[in-house]
């Protein structure tokens, strides 16, 4: 069973099938009613990227919900930290086990997660697009 994760976010702009949403992420005191007394609160704007086939039920300034599920969640949480951290610890054991040098074996270690990353940006983006995707409710 998939549960959803919702968002409520605004429409910043259209461009043909593309939507950017905007998110205003709020800390906790920044959803207190006294937030504009206090001035402690911190909220970040973040920007959503959303393909959609009918961009013509959608105006500028539209608030709207956002919907995408745990399991993509869970996906995006793996490829980003999961994987990378695996790799790391992997590679710094396996490094200091031929080598014994901490400073070679922590170098080939940040470099076989750069490697990834950057593997992640040049091949994987277009799948990690279409697979990890907000739908709009």
């Amino acid at each position: 069973m998939n549960k959803t994760l919702c968002h409520r976010g605004v429409v910043g702009s259209i461009d043909g099938k593309h939507l950017k949403i905007n998110i205003v992420q709020s800390s906790a005191c920044g959803g207190c009613k006294a937030h504009d007394l206090c001035h402690s609160a911190e909220s970040k704007v973040r920007h959503v990227d959303v393909y959609t086939s009918h961009p013509e039920l959608y105006t500028i300034g539209q608030e709207v919900t956002l919907e995408g599920t745990h399991a993509d969640a869970r996906l995006a949480a793996m490829v980003a930290y999961g994987i990378p951290l695996l790799l790391l610890v992997l590679t710094l054991a396996i490094m200091l086990a031929l080598t014994f040098s901490e400073a070679i074996s922590s170098i080939a270690a940040l470099a076989v997660v750069a490697f990834y990353y950057t593997f992640v940006a040049c091949f994987m983006r277009g799948y990690l697009q279409r697979r990890l995707s907000f739908t709009l409710k």
